[in-house]
């Protein structure tokens, strides 16, 4: 058996990385408070305290909460900082942004407690095609990691992959 074909990714010591193996599940809500703003762009403290008071937080029970403006009005920080003590007991966790940074920001936090000593040494392909979404910082954030320790640092999939670094 001379021509016997050889699976030679199967026999590699080649480590896959998928950061859709840590996407944390649990809904995703963003607050737009330009509708609390008068002419959605002027707030008013007394009633923006009364729509803060008033609104129903519980429809944010264990969900990721993103909360911005989508109009061009300057907002207090102290806005804000109200809004997040009505979320703080409710909410899983609550940021300032628009969804694609509330992925990053929970992606900052799972890959700071990864503990990436099983890559020391190894060649590891940060796998690339993804059906959840995972934000792009994310991949730089864990590359950024596995540099320590990881032989070599490739991106996509075994049979076609991109090298992005050797160690020397």
């Amino acid at each position: 058996m001379e021509n016997e074909i050889i699976n030679r990714v199967a026999s590699s010591k080649l480590v896959t990385f998928d950061l859709e193996d840590y996407y944390p599940k649990g809904t995703r809500l963003q607050i737009d408070i330009k509708d609390w703003l008068l002419e959605g762009i002027v707030l008013r403290e007394k009633d923006f305290r009364e729509y803060v008071k008033n609104h129903d937080w519980n429809q944010y029970q264990d969900a990721y909460v993103a909360l911005h403006c989508s109009t061009d009005a300057i907002v207090p920080a102290w806005a804000y900082m109200l809004m997040t003590i009505s979320l703080e007991s409710i909410a899983k966790r609550t940021i300032l942004g628009d969804l694609d940074m509330l992925e990053t920001a929970l992606y900052q936090d799972i890959i700071s407690n990864i503990d990436v000593s099983e890559f020391q040494d190894k060649p590891v392909i940060v796998k690339g095609c993804a059906k959840k979404p995972v934000p792009v910082n994310a991949y730089l954030l864990i590359t950024t990691k596995l540099k320590t320790v990881a032989k070599s640092i490739m991106f996509g999939e075994a049979c076609s992959s991109v090298p992005l670094f050797k160690r020397k």
